[in-house]
């Protein structure tokens, strides 16, 4: 990713810090706060964590007008800018930059403990960032080189999707469709399911009850069977004597 040096964000600030000349590392085994003349520093003032872009400075400035006393790049941590001793977690020595290529290590002490606690959490938590980016930077680069999968149709392609296991329609539980020439609905009054009497022609019915009256004179009956229903009219009664129906005008 880009680094923007425009922009300079502060990650600690303690407002009170020693600074101490340190004699020349006697040994590989590091270097001992006890060495210094701890009750005689040679500056005290404030001291500023910044960052601007990868980088991380500390910055010694004057209590009351801010004037910058020494200044230590760092670039990474830990590191050779920044080297804690070996017989006290309250005191450090840096590696200050004149920013004309001469550098000089000074000590660098806290009054209080949790101040030196703070000023290790700053520079740590600044440099997992700077870790974190330059990872997430490679993955990106690693991506935009591999080449890109091309899912899309070409001209003239298709597909063909096979769908199984679709059960065909029982037929027995299909609904039955209307025959032509359907019967008619009952009448009012005729319950569901009952069954409607057919009629019967005079020639299929069949006498059931000795009293019945035929229809047809053989002589051996009334002749004036009909009554006053023959007086309405001959052509009533030829009418009845054919269909075996009484017409009433």
């Amino acid at each position: 990713m880009a680094e923007d040096n425009s922009y300079e964000s502060i990650l600690c600030v303690k407002p009170e810090v020693h600074v101490y000349r340190i004699p020349p590392r006697a040994s590989n085994r590091g270097y001992r706060a006890a060495d210094w003349k701890l009750d005689q520093p040679a500056w005290s003032g404030r001291m500023k964590i910044t960052a601007k872009g990868k980088m991380a400075f500390i910055k010694m400035e004057d209590k009351i007008t801010g004037e910058l006393f020494a200044q230590a790049p760092v670039d990474q941590y830990p590191g050779s800018a920044v080297e804690a001793v070996t017989d006290s977690s309250r005191y450090f020595v840096i590696r200050i930059d004149d920013g004309n290529g001469r550098h000089a290590f000074i000590g660098l002490g806290f009054a209080d403990r949790g101040d030196s606690f703070d000023f290790n959490v700053a520079l740590q938590d600044h440099f997992k960032w700077v870790k974190q980016e330059g990872e997430l930077a490679k993955m990106e680069a690693t991506q935009s080189a591999a080449p890109k999968l091309d899912l899309s149709f070409k001209e003239g392609q298709t597909i063909k999707i096979s769908i199984g296991n679709i059960k065909k329609k029982d037929a027995s539980l299909a609904k039955p469709r209307p025959v032509a020439g359907g019967l008619l609905p009952p009448p009012p009054g005729v319950k569901a399911g009952g069954v409607i009497p057919m009629l019967q022609s005079p020639e299929a019915a069949t006498p059931t009850d000795a009293n019945t009256v035929p229809l047809f004179d053989d002589g051996s009956t009334n002749s004036d069977v009909w009554g006053d229903f023959t007086s309405a009219g001959s052509n009533s009664s030829k009418d009845a004597v054919q269909t075996g129906w009484v017409q009433f005008s």
